[in-house]
């Protein structure tokens, strides 16, 4: 059969998990009465509730006798991973730009990863129903974009489609009529090369995604480079430099139809995939037939460059939330994470309680975290905190970020302040239409962790911050932390109103009345830069005498909002996040207060 595996790339929100909800109608992969959730790709719940793809999926149409293969990506920095092993599936790439917000860092990255590869994308300038769009402008920063990263003059040539993902239509020019998806159908199978297979050579694939089925086991997903893999073959699995990592059989082939994982008999070379019936075999490793002895080339990913220390619940509290708790299941549950996800990297600790998980941003790292407590752990997390390197000369060098901003104009200058007490480089200041200002910088990452909600609040909710990894650069210096102290609870039991009543004026509070409390927790923040320890447990001394004002009804200021990225952005070094199903707690590392002032001398005495 005539076929062509495609991957849609964007930077995160230009539309396409919507894009892919259209191309399955179009093409008559859901029966006309079928019920089919919007951005069906996001099947996970919380991409659903965040409404960003993690994870990259595989689905596939069928379009006038010809089987398209699509992989939708997630657009977001931190799940960079995910992108650059999918690359290697494909033969095409449909790259998808806002009209209005145009190419943006993740666009850069992802684009850059699949020029290297030798793919000429397809450009598909989305949104130009939308009120700011300016669609030929976006065209010439897309051609500049494609020059800035060296492309080659056949990739330069790219094909441009105007559209809107969420009303179904593609067109070769904005005066086009606005029919359907039709000519971007058209585009796919005149611009992107069917697969180049050798369907007589012993069957060999490369996995690039992996996933735990309850009824399957493992099932490992790729493109079949070259052969015919057949149900119940014997087969084997090779890592990078050509060991034999276990022998076994295909004991389920799946094809993507539609949404749907379908079991087949065989499927040849150039289809995508997914093999149960290994044991042991992760991603970027070769599965192929006995007698090949040569693996596949993998492609290298970029390293990560923010780690956290996940370790026990040690608190007073720990337990009566979550039923799993302890540091072999926490260790059994990260291990599995990180054989599935490239991008992530776990290691022992000389605590045997602790485990030091890296990855590529709080935003992954905080997804985990999520998916964890939802599962039903327990944990204590630190503070995110930069991985450095030391280069051949002995300098000390540290992750630095490209951050793309787009404010109003009369926001720029407290952002670039901001940024430039982080240490950040600024790099280019240009009006982008609209009253809006677009400013680009080099930030060390240290500098960002924690910089997403005062970015919100000193731009009025208003402003875009987008971040890609750049590279390492020598050592920027110290970065003042928070500046402010924390207010510490001195007892265990349940906050009363009228004790935070009371400290209201010693600054926000992050609990509300009735709250579980313990010695050493954190329950808000002090107005000034020292920690302060306050009881709050403390009820109003009752007698039999009334007094005028005695009754006033207490009326307490709605407490700081701490969701788990903002948790993990707030606390300092010597402070952790408790993770519970239910709960989102701060606390010091040493809750004694006598052990914290011991701590306190011998560092500075240190």
């Amino acid at each position: 059969m005539d076929m062509r595996n495609i991957a849609i790339i964007a930077h995160v929100d230009h539309g396409k998990t919507t894009l892919v909800d259209v191309l399955l109608r179009q093409s008559g992969a859901f029966r006309d009465n079928q019920q089919v959730a919007e951005r069906a790709m996001d099947s996970n719940d919380l991409e659903r509730e965040r409404g960003i793809t993690i994870l990259a999926k595989c689905t596939s149409v069928l379009w006038e006798g010809t089987r398209i293969n699509i992989v939708d990506t997630p657009g977001h920095a931190d799940f960079g991973g995910e992108v650059e092993r999918i690359l290697s599936m494909v033969d095409g790439v449909i790259l998808l730009c806002d009209a209005a917000e145009g190419p943006l860092p993740q666009t850069k990255f992802v684009l850059g990863k699949s020029l290297k590869l030798g793919l000429k994308p397809i450009v598909v300038i989305n949104k130009v129903d939308r009120s700011d769009a300016r669609p030929d402008e976006v065209h010439s920063e897309v051609f500049d974009l494609f020059a800035a990263l060296d492309a080659s003059d056949e990739q330069l040539d790219f094909p441009t489609l105007f559209a809107s993902g969420r009303n179904g239509w593609a067109a070769e020019s904005l005066d086009a009529p606005r029919e359907d998806m039709r000519p971007l159908f058209e585009l796919v199978l005149r611009h992107v090369p069917a697969p180049k297979v050798d369907v007589d050579a012993p069957f060999t694939m490369l996995a690039t995604t992996l996933e735990a089925n309850p009824y399957l086991g493992r099932l490992l997903t790729g493109r079949i480079q070259t052969g015919v893999a057949r149900a119940n073959m014997a087969i084997k699995a090779l890592t990078a430099d050509g060991k034999l990592i276990e022998q076994g059989r295909i004991s389920k082939l799946l094809a993507f139809r539609g949404l749907e994982r379908v079991g087949v008999e065989e499927a040849q070379a150039g289809d995508i995939v997914a093999i149960a019936g290994l044991t042991k075999t992760t991603v970027a490793d070769t599965i192929c037939e006995p007698l090949v002895s040569e693996p596949l080339a993998a492609q290298p990913i970029d390293p990560p460059t923010l780690a956290m220390t996940f370790s026990v619940n040690d608190s007073p509290l720990a337990g009566r939330e979550g039923d799993k708790v302890t540091s072999r299941m926490i260790r059994d549950r990260l291990m599995r994470e990180a054989e599935g996800n490239v991008a992530l990297r776990v290691r022992e600790t000389e605590n045997a309680d602790a485990f030091e998980v890296a990855g590529r941003g709080e935003l992954q790292l905080g997804i985990l975290i999520e998916n964890m407590r939802r599962e039903g752990y327990e944990l204590s997390i630190s503070r995110p905190r930069v991985l450095l390197k030391t280069d051949e000369n002995g300098q000390r060098m540290e992750p630095i970020e490209e951050v793309v901003v787009d404010v109003d104009e009369e926001f720029s200058g407290v952002v670039v302040q901001k940024i430039s007490e982080r240490k950040g480089d600024m790099l280019e200041m240009r009006p982008s239409g609209a009253g809006k200002v677009r400013l680009v910088f080099h930030v060390p990452s240290r500098g960002l962790i924690g910089y997403q909600s005062e970015f919100l609040t000193d731009t009025r909710g208003t402003g875009l911050m987008n971040r890609l990894y750049h590279g390492y650069a020598p050592y920027k210096g110290p970065i003042q932390g928070r500046r402010n102290g924390v207010l510490i609870s001195n007892g265990e039991g349940e906050a009363v109103a009228y004790a935070l009543w009371n400290l209201e004026d010693r600054g926000p509070m992050m609990i509300e009345p009735g709250a579980k409390v313990y010695q050493g927790m954190i329950i808000g923040e002090h107005s000034r830069g020292n920690d302060l320890e306050v009881n709050v447990l403390k009820g109003k001394q009752l007698t039999n005498i009334r007094a005028a004002g005695k009754d006033e009804a207490v009326r307490l200021t709605t407490p700081m909002d701490m969701s788990l990225e903002k948790a993990l952005a707030y606390i300092e070094d010597e402070e952790l996040v408790e993770v519970t199903p239910k709960s989102i707690r701060l606390r010091k590392r040493l809750l004694d207060p006598t052990d914290r002032k011991r701590a306190q001398k011998q560092a500075e005495a240190g």
